[in-house]
């Protein structure tokens, strides 16, 4: 896409991560990024429709792709094309609708399916007795399902495959249903149900302990990618996508494959109080990976905690600003970031200063001295902040703060279970590869004495 000239009211292009993150997402994921585009001045319009199309030349919601060729190209007649495509469409939907007609009786009848369920006769070789279902037929729902989806009916498409994934016994079929039930629902806001469908997916791809390498570091990168949908509007999802991502193995998968996501689980740790203490190991893979990934999120850390550059500090700030307005996933967050980036500068400044000057602090903090003067009261008011005003010099006067001996003990021992929990997963694992390896040569030692 060509970037269009942005005026100084507008969020510049340099930010925007959508060619970045697009290989990494179903092409239907991409859309919802695209029309975030449209009022952003960052691509032409005419770049943003020729994008769309493009997604859509490979989907079968071909009326969607009429409306788009019409309004690029300034007509009220789509390509003949078009229009051979949209009946081979339809004629292939009600052939799949007929193969799947055996299962999908069974699913569009409420009664018949609750009753089902409630006698656990749910299963494969049930339906085959009485209710005329074949392995075909099921494999017929899944196509099925796969085309409703492809066609932009993704409440149908989420449902077929929940029920396709009950009776099927191929783990591989399963595991691309739960890939494809995961988008639906994502597309269809059902945030809760991502999420389940979410962890499913995180537990099936770490336990393919015989899957290439390869492989499995490809599915993280995607799963990372599409979770970034569901941390960002689910409402416990700025706890969750830290303890996802700051996990060995998903760190490794961004540092590796993905740097730039670092972007969003900065961001998810600069507005989430709850998981301040995992700043410092954040701040270091920050500096290990500056030299692949750097945005004005990263850098704002970086030049807080490693640097001490107020002045930098300043500056990033007002550049995250715009990085938040220009980003899909992290708009929502942008009152949050700013309220707690404030916060950190403050309480990094105060360490370093027991008289600060208003006027000095507020132009710090990217404020007017009146909106800083206010903010700090509220922080002292809070008993967030040990220190008081003096409004006849104009300065905040720090307290002297003395971390209690308990305050350490908390501090050295946070994460102390986790971390023993993988060292002792580690251990085990260890422990089980020789006795793996003695079994596998025994069988082998049998087989051959057999034969």
């Amino acid at each position: 896409m060509t970037e269009t000239p942005a005026s100084s009211s507008t969020v510049t292009p340099n930010y925007d991560l959508t060619q970045t993150i697009s290989p990494y997402l179903d092409r239907h994921l991409v859309f919802p990024l695209l029309e975030f585009l449209d009022g952003k001045n960052t691509y032409s319009e005419v770049d943003l429709l020729k994008a769309k199309l493009d997604l859509l030349d490979k989907t079968n919601m071909v009326d969607f792709a009429m409306d788009i060729y019409n309004k690029l190209h300034n007509t009220d007649t789509p390509p003949a094309d078009m229009k051979a495509h949209r009946d081979v469409v339809v004629a292939r939907l009600k052939q799949l609708q007929q193969e799947a007609g055996p299962m999908l009786r069974v699913i569009e009848n409420r009664e018949l399916l609750s009753r089902l369920r409630q006698d656990k006769t749910f299963n494969l070789q049930f339906l085959q007795e009485n209710h005329e279902v074949t392995p075909e037929s099921l494999e017929a729902l899944y196509k099925y399902a796969k085309f409703q989806f492809d066609c932009g009916n993704y409440a149908g498409a989420a449902e077929y495959l929940f029920h396709f994934r009950a009776l099927n016994t191929n783990p591989e079929r399963n595991f691309s249903a739960l890939w494809g039930k995961l988008a639906a629902e994502i597309l269809m806001q059902n945030w809760d149900e991502a999420l389940k469908d979410l962890g499913a997916l995180r537990e099936l791809i770490d336990a393919k302990s015989f899957t290439p390498p390869l492989v499995q570091l490809q599915q993280r990168t995607w799963l990372i990618h599409w979770s970034l949908f569901v941390f960002f509007n689910h409402a416990n999802g700025v706890n969750l996508i830290v303890d996802l991502f700051m996990q060995d193995r998903y760190l490794n998968a961004i540092q590796t494959t993905c740097p730039h996501v670092l972007r969003y689980l900065t961001t998810a740790v600069i507005i989430n109080k709850k998981r301040r203490n995992i700043l410092k190991d954040l701040v270091k893979v920050i500096q290990q990976e500056a030299y692949t990934y750097r945005d004005p999120i990263t850098e704002f850390l970086e030049a807080l905690y490693v640097n001490f550059d107020f002045e930098e500090a300043h500056i990033k700030l007002r550049q995250c600003d715009q990085v938040l307005q220009s980003d899909f996933f992290l708009v929502a967050t942008r009152n949050d970031f700013i309220e707690n980036a404030r916060l950190y500068i403050f309480e990094t400044y105060c360490r370093i200063h027991q008289k600060i000057d208003i006027t000095m602090l507020a132009e710090k903090l990217g404020m007017e001295v009146a909106e800083a003067e206010r903010w700090i009261v509220n922080l002292i008011r809070n008993a967030r902040l040990d220190a008081k005003i003096d409004s006849k010099d104009n300065h905040v006067i720090m307290g002297t703060q003395y971390p209690s001996v308990y305050q350490k003990v908390i501090e050295k021992t946070k994460g102390l279970s986790f971390r023993s929990y993988q060292l002792a997963t580690n251990l085990n694992k260890k422990h089980d590869e020789p006795r793996d390896q003695t079994n596998r040569f025994q069988d082998e030692s049998e087989d051959a004495g057999e034969q």
